[in-house]
């Protein structure tokens, strides 16, 4: 049995029109404890105490009890409306809350989201960065540490490389030890068309030999290391010739050294 029976009961039961089974049925109810019927039930008490003191006690007919069930009865449905109407009321802005709620935190969600992923793809693109710059650095220390190996042997030479026709105000300069190779380093090399490369030659007896591609940075400048060659070199120059090189100079001259 649900409680709303026993609301409608409470008063009846003050009345001492509540009888038989129903009254058995409340009275365990009372017994087991209810807080909110027993409370009904003195309220209910103290009012009949009242009117008792106006009037002497009397037992209520029998159509009392029928008329006195049908009002609480309906006391009680109206109540309930109540309740089921607040219920509803509650249920639809639980579920509003409860909407609202999930739709923000799926806004803030794909919000932190999508700033983790760009900061991750920018952690990526840093150390990406970084690593190149490392590299970098650790050629440059490689270059450096073999020019100064390269110039402390009385065997090597500086050899003086001057522009010519594209790059006239090209310069550059060689370290070279005919058995252990050297360092080419330019600058003022302007930067190679599309399609284009530098391409440095090694020169005996005038016999071209390539020795290497490479390309400018902005500034035009670039560092090239040469591999030693099988007999002494007579001239170094650099040409421009198409992507990829070419086995023999086809290209005009952009440095070159005395003979």
């Amino acid at each position: 049995m649900t409680h709303e029976p026993y609301e409608t009961q409470a008063a009846v039961y003050v009345l001492g029109a509540l009888d038989g089974e129903e009254r058995s049925q409340f009275e365990e109810h009372l017994a087991g404890g209810c807080v909110e019927c027993a409370e009904a039930v003195r309220e209910h008490a103290e009012t009949l105490a009242d009117v008792a003191r106006d009037a002497p006690p009397m037992i209520p007919p029998a159509h009392v009890k029928t008329d006195l069930m049908r009002r609480v009865s309906a006391t009680g449905s109206a109540r309930a409306t109540r309740r089921r109407s607040w219920l509803r009321w509650a249920a639809v802005s639980a579920a509003a809350v409860v909407g609202v709620s999930a739709f923000a935190a799926g806004f803030v969600a794909s919000r932190y989201e999508a700033r983790i992923g760009a900061m991750a793809r920018e952690t990526a693109r840093v150390r990406a960065e970084l690593h190149r710059q490392e590299a970098e650095l650790r050629d440059r220390l490689a270059v450096a540490q073999g020019v100064n190996d390269l110039l402390s042997d009385p065997a090597a030479r500086v050899v003086a490389l001057r522009g010519s026709g594209p790059g006239d105000e090209a310069w550059g300069r060689l370290v070279w030890d005919d058995a252990k190779g050297g360092y080419l380093v330019v600058a003022n090399v302007p930067a190679a068309p599309a399609g284009k490369v530098y391409e440095l030659w090694t020169i005996s007896g005038g016999q071209p030999r390539p020795a290497g591609l490479f390309t400018v940075d902005a500034s035009g400048r670039a560092t090239h290391p040469v591999a030693p060659t099988r007999s002494p070199v007579d001239v170094f120059a650099v040409t421009l010739e198409p992507a990829g090189g070419v086995p023999a100079p086809t290209g005009p001259i952009v440095l070159a050294s005395a003979k």
